[in-house]
């Protein structure tokens, strides 16, 4: 069973679709479970994690820099299917640590980007895991909401935390751009693109056929995609030249237009959504 303040942490998490506040406030943060190694029974832990990419996530064992791995690292050795929580969804993983080379410069963008790993590293004798949490999911994974409208709500407001913890980074990096913070950049418009696209091939069609009244919010929707695309697309060129300045003024811009786009679209089409039941 997790100790008292992990579960007040997991019940938050929960509760607010991954938004914690106290010390997890702007961090980003996940619920893992994994299979106990001794008991086979479920243990979830609220773990803070670095994006790295469209189909994985990376998780640290540092426990702070105690001299033992932590209990869900031991864990997911033994039974490396675990499950992931990220606020909007609930998928299947599959655990891997990483080792050698791809360990060492995983650890260092960590460090790049927060010194205090570093600082937990010092303070123990053992290399500290990083691990790759691969989806395994054959299917779209589970959506945690009880409606379509709740559904996008939910992705809306993480696109939203996402984009403040960006400037955020931005505004206390140097003038130019590190590894990890490249990556953070990368991984938020792969997000953006998939969770438009979803909406173009499947959410969109099936409001238009259900309450035509709402043709030309849809019009409206679709032409702001396309704009927001070109944005997504000049967001990523700029951080791949790597100067803080220039990418900090399209995260601006991009933060902008994607506010009065989510906003126009919770507007129109949340209500039309509230009554589908579970999304």
């Amino acid at each position: 069973m997790p100790n008292d303040f992990n579960q007040r942490v997991i019940d938050e998490f929960r509760a607010r679709h991954g938004h914690v506040g106290g010390p997890f406030e702007g961090g980003r943060l996940l619920l893992l479970t994994t299979t106990g190694a001794r008991t086979g029974r479920p243990h979830t832990t609220p773990v803070g994690y670095l994006p790295d990419g469209g189909e994985r996530v990376l998780v640290i064992a540092s426990a702070g820099g105690a001299p033992r791995h932590p209990d869900w690292y031991l864990n997911l050795l033994a039974h490396p299917e675990v499950t992931v929580e990220s606020g909007l969804f609930t998928y299947r993983a599959r655990a891997v640590p990483l080792v050698g080379e791809e360990r060492d410069a995983a650890f260092a963008r960590a460090v790049e980007a927060d010194p205090g790993w570093a600082e937990y590293q010092a303070k123990t004798e053992r290399v500290i895991p990083v691990v790759a949490l691969h989806s395994a999911n054959d299917g779209p994974p589970r959506v945690n909401a009880r409606s379509a409208a709740e559904a996008v709500q939910v992705a809306h407001d993480g696109f939203r935390r996402e984009l403040a913890l960006l400037r955020q980074e931005m505004d206390t990096t140097g003038a130019g751009l590190g590894a990890q913070l490249r990556i953070n950049c990368l991984t938020f418009c792969h997000g953006l693109h998939n969770h438009h696209m979803g909406e173009e091939l499947m959410l969109f069609p099936s409001v238009e056929a259900e309450h035509p009244r709402a043709a030309a919010a849809l019009v409206r929707l679709r032409s702001e995609h396309e704009r927001i695309a070109v944005l997504v697309e000049e967001l990523r060129r700029v951080v791949a030249g790597g100067d803080t300045a220039t990418a900090r003024a399209e995260v601006e811009r991009l933060t902008r237009e994607l506010e009065a786009h989510l906003a126009y679209e919770e507007e129109h089409l949340l209500p039309l959504l509230v009554d589908r039941g579970r999304a």
